[in-house]
């Protein structure tokens, strides 16, 4: 480290990967000296998120600050922005690193008019998928496209999670005309520890948000054919929360499932690899997801959707890489239960694994491009 720096991450939800990440992060940088904040929405995320933070916030120099942000925009944004704003700017971040739609607008936004009043503050932003998974053709996607580009000329820096992100964004929005890296996620070196499952453990397990957007009612469905075509039961268990979790338990039950799948409320990712042999992952839009990284660090054989960044993570595996759709991974789940011994012989190894995606290296990277953008703004 060559020098202090006062960092700041705003992002909207603290849920899933981007929290992930940004815990991450703000650990390995406390860890190296810097002095961290954390700016989020604080209308979402339940008791276990809300636990991670009151964990988190006592490591972190500049603390952690919450107020309610819209997932869309909206009138009720001029308030939200108002009072984001007046956190952030009594923070007086050298860093202001934005994640995912919301909080990319925000950092380059609030970081832009901080420098209108001197501050010499670094403007990055990570997309983590966010606005990149809308559709080019839509109306909506048009929109925040236009958003994106707008945005692009205030960024200082853009760090993409995949090699696929970029390249969406190239495709969607247009080249990026500030300075870009890619730099994959990473998990903590005991993270690379196997996990046992317990005695009674189902066949499948689903862990993450209850949106469809991950493909919860997809993994259901597959569920059933597999049983139909395996003509014997398939249990599961499904780890999460969200709006639509009602919707899914009520699926299982019409499909005749609701005793060979048990929903449990989200918990830490390795206590819910316990549950289950097999991790399915049956999302329809993804950047570079931690639970991939997280199940194969600890030894899980996966069935995996073909989107975003998942394919680099299996680069020296695609034997579990699938369509998001129902009939194919089906026949996947039934493959890995013929064998699964076999199937699981087939992930990618620990070598390749701790060589691409340790925390120790993302954070690494990231500290480094944070010192480069800092001495180019400054």
């Amino acid at each position: 480290m060559t020098q202090s720096l006062r960092i700041v991450h705003c992002f909207r939800s603290p849920v899933g990967g981007i929290f992930r990440h940004v815990r991450d992060l703000s650990q390995a940088q406390t860890a190296a000296g810097h002095e961290v904040g954390v700016v989020c929405d604080s209308s979402t995320g339940g008791d276990f998120e809300n636990r991670l933070l009151a964990e988190l916030e006592p490591e972190l120099a500049l603390g952690v600050a919450r107020t309610p942000m819209q997932r869309h925009i909206g009138p009720g944004d001029i308030v939200s922005a108002f009072r984001t704003f007046g956190l952030i700017k009594k923070l007086r971040p050298d860093i202001l690193h934005g994640h995912g739609a919301k909080g990319g607008v925000y950092a380059r936004m609030f970081g832009s008019l901080l420098r209108v009043s001197g501050s010499r503050v670094a403007r990055l932003y990570s997309p983590h998928g966010g606005s990149l998974h809308y559709d080019e053709t839509a109306l909506t996607g048009r929109f925040f496209f236009g958003l994106e580009r707008l945005m692009d000329r205030f960024s200082d820096h853009i760090l993409f999670v995949s090699q696929q992100e970029r390249a969406m964004f190239r495709r969607k929005i247009g080249e990026p005309k500030a300075p870009h890296h890619v730099v994959y996620n990473g998990i903590r070196a005991e993270e690379f520890e196997p996990v046992a499952t317990d005695q009674q453990a189902a066949d499948f397990l689903y862990i993450g948000m209850m949106r469809d957007l991950k493909g919860p009612d997809i993994f259901i469905d597959a569920l059933a054919r597999a049983q139909h075509t395996l003509q014997r039961p398939v249990s599961a268990v499904m780890v999460g929360d969200g709006e639509d979790r009602e919707r899914y338990i009520a699926q299982a039950g019409a499909l005749g499932l609701g005793e060979r799948i048990r929903f449990e409320m989200p918990m830490p990712a390795r206590q819910a690899f316990t549950r289950a042999r097999i991790v399915v992952v049956p999302s329809r839009a993804e950047a570079m997801p931690y639970i991939v990284i997280e199940a194969l660090g600890a030894g899980r054989p996966m069935i995996a959707s073909a989107v975003g960044g998942i394919p680099e993570i299996f680069a020296t595996a695609s034997n579990a890489l699938v369509e998001p759709d129902a009939a194919a991974i089906a026949a996947k789940m039934a493959e890995a239960l013929a064998d699964e011994d076999a199937y699981a012989a087939s992930m990618p190894g620990r070598a390749f694994m701790t060589e691409n995606f340790s925390a120790d290296a993302m954070a690494t990277r990231i500290e480094a491009i944070y010192e480069d953008t800092v001495a180019r703004v400054r």
